[in-house]
């Protein structure tokens, strides 16, 4: 895996951080001999662990520093949220659904991520009670850079986020500056699409077999 990213990445902080996180702690026991592979994998509730080398771009975009809050909007199985905690200060992740949450949050303390506060998530994007924030990392694909979010960024903040259709997406970084937001393309990439306010509605509807 690091071999691959070293590949596409030049950031070696990031590098650095995901060689020490055990990512086949946040995947299921079935699918440990996978969890280094570049693939996403699901993790339950129609949600998936990225593929290692998205997890890197999108950290190496976000240009962390080590004295950084950093925000992340999906939690999942707690990964980026361990690799964002060896980048940052602070980390403060949120996920709408609980148990996913209340995985994360277990395997987090089991593994002595200490400095990641995991919260609920709710119809309103992000943690406003905590803002600003240095860094704002998204994990779901919205269909706009929602303004709510931009809202939480502290001054030279970054938000990195996929923006596109639900089923494909282009990743891009949002940065405030003394003369308004920066916007920068990053390629195009695929995430599970982001619920709430400034976001979609909902879960597209399931095909049903019964």
């Amino acid at each position: 895996m690091l071999a691959l990213l070293r590949r596409h990445v030049t950031e070696e902080r990031v590098i650095d951080a995901m060689g020490t996180v055990p990512r086949e702690r946040f995947v299921s026991t079935e699918l440990r001999d996978r969890a280094y592979d570049d693939s996403a994998l699901p993790i339950g509730a129609g949600q998936t662990i990225s593929q290692p080398l998205i997890v890197a771009l999108m950290l190496e975009a976000a240009q962390i520093e080590p004295t950084d809050r950093v925000l992340e909007v999906g939690t999942g199985s707690g990964y980026q949220a361990a690799v964002l905690s060896r980048l940052a200060r602070e980390v403060v992740t949120v996920e709408r659904i609980a148990a996913l949450r209340e995985r994360a949050e277990v395997v987090l303390l089991e593994l002595g991520y200490t400095n990641v506060i995991v919260e609920q998530a709710s119809d309103v994007l992000g943690w406003p009670e905590r803002a600003p924030y240095d860094v704002i990392v998204v994990a779901a694909g919205a269909p706009h850079i929602p303004r709510q979010l931009l809202d939480q960024l502290g001054p030279a903040g970054r938000l990195v986020l996929p923006v596109g259709e639900r089923r494909g997406q282009e990743l891009m970084r949002a940065t405030r500056t003394a003369h308004g937001i920066e916007i920068a393309r990053l390629g195009a990439c695929a995430f599970v699409p982001l619920i709430g306010r400034e976001a979609w509605e909902s879960e597209a509807p399931q095909r049903r077999f019964d």
